[in-house]
C-alpha cells in the first residue's frame, strides 16, 4: 500500500496543470460547504438566541396544563408560593436566573380608542438582563420604582400613536369575573424578532400586574440558563425533580414552533446544497480524471505487457483520486475556516428574517460536523469520480493499450 501510494503521490505531481485543476474544484466546493454550512449554522443559532433572550428563557415552569388551557381559564393555573419554587432553581450552578411573569389579557385605552393586548408582569431588573434582544425603539426599560409604569411593543404604539410619557388605562378582568382598570404612564417602546409579539405584547410591573389581578400568584417562573446547549440537561433534570408536584417544564424549543420549521427549513437546505456541489465536484473531477487518464492508455498497457495484473492499474487510478481528494480536502478545510473567521470578524448585514423588524450582524460559525462534512464530500467526489475511468483501463485489452503508445 505504501509502495502504490508514493507512486500515486508521484503520478500526481507529474501532471501539475489537470493536478492544479482538479485541486482547484474541490478546494472551492470544500470552501463554499463550509461558509455555506457555517451561515447556515449561524442563522438558526442567532434565531433561537433573539427568542431565548427576548421573552421565552431557556426553560418554564408553570401549573401542569397551562401551556394548553391557560388562556381560557388563567386564575386556574397560578402559582402561589413561587418563590419557594425559585430558591430550590437558583441553587442550581447552571442557572443563572430564574424570573417571575404573571400573564393577562385585556385592552389598552389612549382615552380616543381600544387595543386588545396580551400583557405580562414581569420584574424589570431580572428581565432587563434577561432581554439582551429586545431593542428600544424609543425612552427606556422599565425600572423596580416604576410601580405603574409600562412597556408596549411598537406594534401597539403604532396603533394607539403612543409615545413615552403618554398615560394609557389597562383594561382586564380578574379571575372571580371583576373588571379592574388600572392608569399607566408609557416609559419606552421596544421590539423584538416577533413582529406579531410586538403588535400585542404590553409589561408592567408584577407587583402592578399582581395588584390589577387581585392575586400574589404568577403564571411561570422563567429560567435563565448560562449556556443554551445545557438546556435539554437541565430540563430532563429539573422534569425529575418536578414529578408529581403538578407542574410542566416547557424548554424554548418546544415553546416556539418558528423555530422548529426554521431548522427544518435550513437543513433542508443545506442537504441539498451538499447534493449541488457533490454532482458539481463529480462533473468537474472525472473531466479532469478521464482526460489524464485518456493520456496514459499508452503507459498503463506497458504495465500490462510487463507482467503488472489489471487491478494494478484499477487500485492505481484509485488511489491517485483519493490523494487528490484529500490533498484538496484539506487546503479547502483550511482556507474555509480561515475565510469564515476573517469574514465573521467583519460581519455580514442582514435584513429582518420574515415576520420581523429587525436586521443583524450574521456570521460564518467554524462548525465541526460542517467541516468534516465537507472534507469527506471533498474526498468521496475525488474517488467516485475515479472508479469508472480506473475500470474502463483495467478491462482493456493489452493490445489496444499498448496502440496509444504509437
Amino acid at each position: 500500500m505504501r509502495d502504490l501510494l508514493k507512486l500515486a503521490l508521484r503520478n500526481v505531481a507529474r501532471h501539475k496543470g489537470r493536478t492544479t485543476l482538479t485541486l482547484t474544484s474541490i478546494v472551492f466546493g470544500v470552501v463554499a460547504l463550509i461558509l455555506s454550512g457555517g451561515f447556515i449554522e449561524d442563522t438558526i443559532v442567532e434565531v433561537g438566541e433573539a427568542m431565548i433572550h427576548s421573552y421565552s428563557g431557556h426553560l418554564q415552569v408553570s401549573r401542569e396544563g397551562y401551556s394548553t388551557y391557560g388562556s381560557q381559564s388563567p386564575e386556574k393555573y397560578l402559582i402561589n408560593r413561587p418563590e419557594q419554587i425559585r430558591e430550590r432553581l437558583v441553587g442550581n450552578p447552571d442557572v443563572d436566573d430564574v424570573l417571575l411573569r404573571i400573564g393577562f389579557s385585556g385592552m389598552l385605552n389612549n382615552g380616543r380608542s381600544d387595543w386588545s393586548i396580551i400583557g405580562e408582569g414581569i420584574e424589570p431588573e431580572r428581565e432587563a438582563r434577561l432581554g439582551s434582544y429586545v431593542t428600544l425603539a424609543s425612552g427606556r426599560r422599565l425600572k423596580a420604582e416604576d410601580k405603574y409604569g409600562t412597556m408596549i411593543g411598537q406594534g401597539v404604539a403604532r396603533a394607539l400613536d403612543l409615545k413615552p410619557g403618554d398615560p394609557v388605562t389597562l383594561l382586564v378582568s380578574t379571575g372571580e369575573g371583576a373588571i379592574n382598570t388600572l392608569d399607566l404612564e408609557i416609559v419606552g417602546i421596544f421590539q423584538t424578532f416577533s413582529k406579531d409579539y410586538d403588535a400585542r405584547a404590553v409589561r408592567i410591573p408584577l407587583v402592578a400586574a399582581q395588584e390589577l389581578l387581585a392575586t400574589s400568584g404568577v403564571h411561570a417562573l422563567v429560567i435563565s440558563l448560562k449556556k443554551t446547549p445545557d438546556t435539554e440537561r437541565i430540563a430532563a433534570s429539573q422534569r425529575v425533580a418536578l414529578d408529581g408536584a403538578g407542574f410542566e417544564l416547557k424548554t424554548w424549543v418546544e415553546m416556539s414552533d418558528f423555530y422548529a420549521q426554521t431548522v427544518v427549513l435550513y437543513e433542508q437546505q443545506f442537504g441539498f446544497l451538499v447534493i449541488i456541489v457533490l454532482i458539481m465536484l463529480l462533473l468537474s473531477v472525472s473531466n479532469t480524471v478521464n482526460l489524464g487518464i485518456f493520456e496514459r492508455v499508452g503507459e498503463f498497457g506497458t504495465m500490462l505487457a510487463i507482467g503488472n495484473r489489471s487491478r494494478g492499474g484499477y487500485r492505481l487510478i484509485i488511489a491517485e483520486g483519493f490523494l487528490l481528494g484529500l490533498i484538496g480536502s484539506t487546503l479547502g478545510v483550511v482556507i474555509g475556516a480561515t475565510l469564515a473567521t476573517g469574514i465573521s470578524a467583519v460581519g455580514i448585514p442582514m435584513p429582518p428574517p420574515p415576520n420581523a423588524d429587525l436586521g443583524y450582524t450574521s456570521r460564518i460559525l467554524i462548525v465541526p460536523g460542517v467541516l468534516a462534512t465537507a472534507f469527506v464530500i471533498g474526498v468521496g467526489a475525488a474517488v467516485l469520480a475515479s472508479l469508472l475511468p480506473a475500470r474502463h483501463v483495467s478491462r482493456m485489452p493489452i493490445a489496444d493499450a499498448l496502440r496509444h503508445n504509437v
